[in-house]
C-alpha cells in the first residue's frame, strides 16, 4: 500500500489506499491470459476500467466542492473528470496492458520455438514472467507510484510528459484569483 498523506491532506481513496491496485487487474490477467479463457481476461479489463471511471467521477466530484463561479465550477469538474479519465485509463490500462500482452505473447513464442518444454510449462514460465515485469514497468509509467515507493522524483514520466505534450495544453486557463 502507498504511503499516507502529508499531515492536514485528505486520503484518496483512489490513489492512497489498495484500492489503487485494481488499476492494476488488467496486467494480471494478462500474465494469465494464456492459462485462462478470454472471458477472465476482459473481466479483468473490466475491474480495472471501473476503477479509471470511478477515480475520474470522484475527481470531478471534488473539483465540483471548491466554491467559485458556476462558469468556472462546470470547467474545473469537466478538466478534473476529463484529465484524471485519460491519464488512469493510459496509466492503469492501456499502456501496461499493452506491454504485458506483449510481453507474455512473446517469451510463448520464444519458449516454443527456443525450448522442448510441454506447453503447460511454457504457459505457466510465461505467466511468471508477466507477473514479473509487472512492478518493472509500472515506475516509468505512473510517476506516482515510483514516487510513493523510492521517497523521490521519479525519472521519467511518460504518461504526465505525453499529456503535458497534448491534452493538457488543449484545457482552459485557471483565472487566478484577485490579490484585491
Amino acid at each position: 500500500m502507498s504511503e499516507p498523506p502529508p499531515r492536514g491532506a485528505e486520503r484518496d481513496l483512489f490513489r492512497d489506499t489498495w484500492v489503487r491496485y485494481l488499476g492494476y487487474a488488467n496486467e494480471v490477467g494478462e500474465a494469465f491470459r494464456s492459462l485462462v479463457p478470454a472471458t477472465v481476461v476482459w473481466l479483468s479489463y473490466g475491474v480495472s476500467s471501473s476503477y479509471v471511471l470511478a477515480d475520474a467521477i470522484d475527481k470531478g466530484k471534488k473539483a465540483g466542492a471548491v466554491p467559485s463561479s458556476e462558469a468556472g465550477r462546470s470547467s474545473r469538474v469537466t478538466v478534473a473528470v476529463v484529465d484524471t479519465f485519460v491519464w488512469q485509463a493510459l496509466a492503469s490500462v492501456a499502456i501496461p496492458g499493452f506491454t504485458i500482452n506483449r510481453v507474455c505473447a512473446a517469451s510463448l513464442y520464444i519458449l516454443g520455438t527456443a525450448t522442448r518444454w510441454p506447453l503447460s510449462v511454457r504457459k505457466w514460465t510465461t505467466t511468471a514472467l508477466g507477473l514479473l515485469v509487472i512492478p518493472v514497468i509500472i515506475h516509468p509509467i505512473d510517476s506516482s507510484q515510483w514516487s510513493l515507493a523510492h521517497h523521490c522524483p521519479p525519472p521519467h514520466r511518460s504518461v504526465d510528459f505525453l499529456l503535458d505534450s497534448s491534452l493538457r495544453k488543449l484545457y482552459p486557463s485557471v483565472e487566478k484569483p484577485s490579490s484585491s
